[in-house]
């Protein structure tokens, strides 16, 4: 019996790592990061259908387009099959954490086992993050985003935090300072989760420092989990805002998370283990 309706997983995408090392001719940003994805995120179904359709639900819904403005939409058409999708958003929107993206590479993957074909589908046209998206493993993103190579890494322990401010990439881009920065130093994978944190404290982000100047409050985040107990290293995810502090263990970050969903009942505060 052919399946009616598929259930994807959309994991967060957190840029453990992200040095700006370039410009093409063409304006597109050449990249170098260390992607890991989280255990929390969207969760994505799509069904055969007549016609497109697209239905958004969740806490995170509002705002959403659930039309041909959304992502997964233009990931469904470029599939080439009309569906039904609903998306139950949890993640926040324009956060430094590929929601759109990740909602988009699920869609394709649910279609594939919908209809029991590759997507055929060039994933850069869809957006910088869908390759690794569509991967949703631990991974080296380099180029404009079309070099994917995956990578065999122990899991890392974090508190996620957004302080509830949509980022404009663009707009981060607009105010980064250099272009030309040096790419990630060379990177020896490990079974040794803190081996591989010594490592990753050693790189940056390149878009922290604009992205603060664009919104002053992920400073604040990043002071906030920096003084949490066990925090080993804060740093931004992506063009921000969400921002991530890792720990030793799953039960440091989940009290961490409790603290200081307490102390900032505001912000959006989850725990999670990256893969």
């Amino acid at each position: 019996m052919t399946a009616q309706a598929i259930e994807v997983f959309a994991p967060a995408k957190i840029n453990l790592t992200l040095h700006v090392t370039g410009q093409r001719a063409d304006g597109y940003h050449l990249l170098d990061s260390l992607v890991m994805f989280a255990d929390v995120g969207d969760r994505v179904t799509v069904a055969r259908a007549s016609e497109m359709s697209l239905r958004v639900t969740g806490p995170m819904a509002a705002g959403v387009p659930d039309d041909a403005r959304n992502l997964c939409w233009k990931a469904a058409e470029a599939f080439g099959e009309p569906v039904a999708i609903t998306l139950d958003k949890h993640l926040p929107a324009a956060a430094g954490i590929g929601g759109g993206s990740s909602d988009a590479a699920a869609v394709l993957r649910g279609m594939e086992q919908l209809f029991g074909r590759p997507s055929g589908v060039h994933l850069p046209d869809l957006g910088a993050d869908v390759p690794v998206c569509m991967l949703a493993h631990a991974a080296r993103m380099q180029g404009i985003g079309e070099e994917v190579r995956p990578l065999d890494m122990a899991p890392f322990h974090a508190v996620l935090v957004n302080p509830g401010v949509e980022v404009s990439t663009p707009a981060v881009f607009r105010v980064l300072g250099r272009r030309d920065n040096a790419p990630m130093t060379s990177m020896a994978e490990t079974d040794v989760p803190l081996m591989a944190l010594d490592w990753i404290a050693r790189q940056r982000n390149d878009l922290q420092p604009p992205a603060i100047m664009v919104k002053p409050v992920i400073a604040e985040v990043l002071d906030a989990l920096a003084a949490l107990e066990g925090a080993r290293l804060a740093r931004m995810s992506g063009s921000g805002a969400t921002c991530f502090a890792l720990f030793d263990t799953r039960a440091a970050a989940d009290g961490a998370a409790t603290t200081l969903s307490s102390a900032r009942p505001d912000w959006w505060v989850r725990p999670a283990t990256l893969r």
